[in-house]
């Protein structure tokens, strides 16, 4: 296939923009390799949901399928994963009975109401807001849901019956149950989860999950220890899947958009995240926003399929490229091969014993709690890891569905306190020349007489400005009767809102009362010209205000202390 024009946008299969028959090898390859890597993690997560192993198949075949059709990066890999299954899998038993048929049809509205809200954000080109969970605030959701994975697959690796409830009641049903403890369970979850994780030491391309899995249920049958009270995934029967629309009452479906709200912007921070650390190809650059029309196609079909929302995985994405995968072909081949085991390997399947899968989702787990970035954050940051404790004990204790809201909260209200910590500060010039720099303890520095320059470093809204006034009043005081001019050094500020305006506006105006002349220097951004000559600053300031540089503005209207003559030097130390 000829490469298309670098200027040619393809409607769909972009993700095969380029694609060439002498590469097929590499996806096949890579595709296999991703298909011995899903086929026990699609099941371990289908079943942490509490659905049958090869719903977890249909997932990963509509993800895969509709991400190829829509989406656009080119190693992507979707379907189901144990970030979010654990959120919607306890919201929505607090509705229905889990494992009932109306826990089922939930889970496909859920995946429709998601793949809906994921398309219009990527119509819309809302990848902003896969930036507003920071990464401490990441780090400390992921470890919640660690810590929920962990708990829910205890009964299973202890050989103990299912949990049910809140976190609390897991654990209170645990420790009562404790004294009955597989041991034999317990050694053979045990095992496969050492050799999962020695097998990542040695090389993630090693499909350990796979073995462990195939090992496991070989002891198991050939031994009979289903007999001996190791209990197996059962008898499961794979029928095509029937697309259709399922209903549900008004009531249902006014719980359920907030949880696709709150899904639906997890997905977003996950995918844009692996987007952006997988390029299709050096220099590319990622298109967030397709990605998100192709992941909403996914959880969109999946829903269709009868089974439940689907969302980006890093792991399995890293796969794909790391085996030399060229384009999403590699992930048609994963779903062939799939779609091939759900259909002839059913009686294997039904006999893998649910401890090994227990193994494999505590593999993830301890993949997703992040024990070195914590480490990182809490040596440079006590604030922050201190975001990240608050945020993954908020996931942990807190209904799910509410302490990923909190999450995403404590995330924004981060974000905002950053914001408004921003102060106003005084730039001195550098002897014998004419740059303007901060004033510093070990540059030496001057300041002309009857000048004073400031700047804040920050966009000046609503949430600062009021700071922002106080600090310049206070400056302007503090520099006494004989200021004659104030420059606004304003690189930073690339956005200014309404009530900034008006406040730089009363600010200029006050200046004027007292004879002290102002302008504004370095206006760089172009949001922020457009906003101060449509909300009046500009006229208020008046001609020949606004300079390309400090010293343009202090050569030009204080041209006597510019000049030297009468400069005030003042080291800066």
């Amino acid at each position: 296939m000829v490469d298309a024009p670098k200027n040619f946008r393809w409607p769909i299969f972009r993700s095969l923009q380029g694609f060439s028959a002498s590469a097929l090898h590499y996806d096949l390859l890579a595709g296999l390799t991703l298909a011995a890597i899903a086929i026990p993690e699609q099941m371990a997560t289908a079943r942490l949901g509490g659905f049958p192993p090869h719903i977890g198949f249909f997932a990963f075949v509509a993800g895969s399928i509709a991400f190829a059709i829509f989406g656009s990066n080119r190693f992507l890999s979707s379907g189901a994963d144990s970030t979010i299954t654990p959120i919607f899998a306890g919201a929505l038993a607090l509705i229905v009975a889990g494992g009932t048929p109306e826990y089922a049809q939930l889970a496909a509205i859920l995946a429709l109401l998601i793949g809906a809200l994921l398309a219009l954000a990527g119509l819309l080109r809302a990848g902003w807001v896969a930036d507003l969970l920071s990464i401490p605030v990441m780090t400390g959701f992921l470890a919640g849901i660690s810590i929920h994975i962990a708990i829910s697959q205890a009964p299973a690796l202890l050989g103990l019956p299912a949990g049910h409830g809140e976190i609390f009641a897991r654990l209170a049903q645990i420790s009562h149950d404790f004294g009955k403890t597989s041991t034999l369970s317990l050694a053979i979850g045990v095992s496969c989860l050492a050799f999962i994780v020695i097998s990542e030491k040695i090389s993630p391309r090693i499909p350990g999950a796979l073995i462990a899995l195939a090992t496991a249920t070989f002891v198991v049958s050939h031994f009979h220890l289903d007999a001996r009270g190791i209990a197996v995934v059962g008898a499961f029967k794979v029928a095509p899947p029937h697309p259709s629309i399922p209903s549900a009452s008004l009531d249902q479906l006014s719980h359920v958009m907030g949880l696709a709200v709150v899904i639906s912007m997890i997905i977003m921070v996950q995918t844009a995240a692996t987007s952006r650390s997988f390029p299709g190809a050096p220099g590319e650059t990622p298109d967030v926003d397709r990605d998100f029309i192709g992941l909403g196609a996914g959880s969109a079909l999946a829903g269709l399929f009868g089974a439940f929302p689907v969302n980006a995985s890093p792991p399995r994405t890293a796969i794909v490229a790391e085996t030399g995968g060229r384009s999403q072909i590699a992930g048609l081949v994963a779903c062939v091969v799939i779609v091939a085991t759900s259909l002839y390997g059913a009686d294997l399947l039904a006999k893998v014993p649910t401890t090994a899968l227990a193994g494999v989702l505590l593999f993830v787990a301890g993949r997703i709690f992040r024990v070195g970035e914590m480490r990182d954050i809490g040596g440079k940051t006590k604030a922050e890891f201190a975001l990240i404790l608050v945020t993954m004990l908020a996931v942990v204790f807190l209904p799910v569905q509410t302490g990923v809201a909190l999450a995403i909260m404590l995330s924004l209200i981060h974000g905002v306190f950053t914001t408004t910590r921003t102060r106003l500060i005084e730039f001195e010039r550098l002897p014998g020349s004419s740059v303007w720099w901060p004033e510093s303890r070990t540059i030496a520095g001057e300041k002309l007489l009857g000048v004073l320059v400031v700047a804040f470093q920050a966009p000046l809204s609503f949430l600062n400005a009021y700071q922002f006034q106080h600090d310049l009043q206070t400056a302007i005081e503090r520099a006494g009767e004989g200021l004659r001019l104030v420059v606004l050094e304003a690189s930073s500020i690339v956005e200014i809102d309404f009530t900034a305006a008006r406040i730089l506006n009363e600010a200029i105006a006050q200046c004027r009362d007292k004879k002290i002349d102002f302008a504004v220097a370095r206006l760089e951004s172009v949001r922020a010209q457009e906003a101060l000559e449509k909300f009046g600053v500009f006229a208020t300031l008046g001609e020949g205000r606004v300079f390309h540089s400090v010293d343009d503005a202090t050569r030009k209207l204080a041209p006597a202390a510019a000049g030297g003559a009468d400069a005030e030097t003042a080291a800066a130390g």
